[in-house]
C-alpha cells in the first residue's frame, strides 16, 4: 500500500526547490550595463519650409494666408455666416489663384441612408 504525502508537506518541498534554483542563479548575476544617453533633440531641418500662416479679419469673413519661402501660394476663407470655407490656390506658381470648394481633389464619398430607426 502506498502512502501520499500531505499537502503542506508537498508545499514545502516545492518552495525549497524553487529557493535553491534562486540561490543557484543569484551566484550568476551580472550587473546591469549602463544606460545609453537619450538622443538628440529633433530640430527642424529649415524653418524656411515651415508654412507661414496670416490670420486676418475682413468685415466679416476670416481670411487666412499660406506663405512658403515669402510666396503667398493658398489662401482660406471662412465666412462668418456659417457657409463652409473655400480655398483660393495658385496651383502653377503664376499668381493666379483658383477657387476650390474643399481640399479633397474632387473625390466625393456617397453618403446614402443605409437604413433609420
Amino acid at each position: 500500500m502506498r502512502r501520499s504525502l500531505p499537502p503542506s508537506f508537498s508545499l514545502l518541498l516545492l518552495l525549497a526547490c524553487a529557493g535553491s534554483a534562486f540561490a543557484q542563479q543569484s551566484g550568476d548575476l551580472q550587473p546591469l550595463p549602463a544606460v545609453p544617453p537619450p538622443p538628440p533633440e529633433m530640430v527642424p531641418f529649415d524653418a524656411a519650409l515651415e508654412p507661414q500662416v496670416t490670420i486676418k479679419k475682413r468685415e466679416a469673413d476670416t481670411v487666412e494666408e499660406f506663405r512658403a519661402n515669402g510666396k503667398l501660394y493658398m489662401i482660406k476663407v471662412t465666412p462668418a455666416n456659417g457657409l463652409p470655407p473655400y480655398y483660393l490656390i495658385d496651383n502653377r506658381g503664376d499668381g493666379s489663384f483658383t477657387r476650390t470648394d474643399s481640399l479633397d481633389h474632387g473625390i466625393q464619398v456617397p453618403q446614402w441612408i443605409i437604413g433609420t430607426f
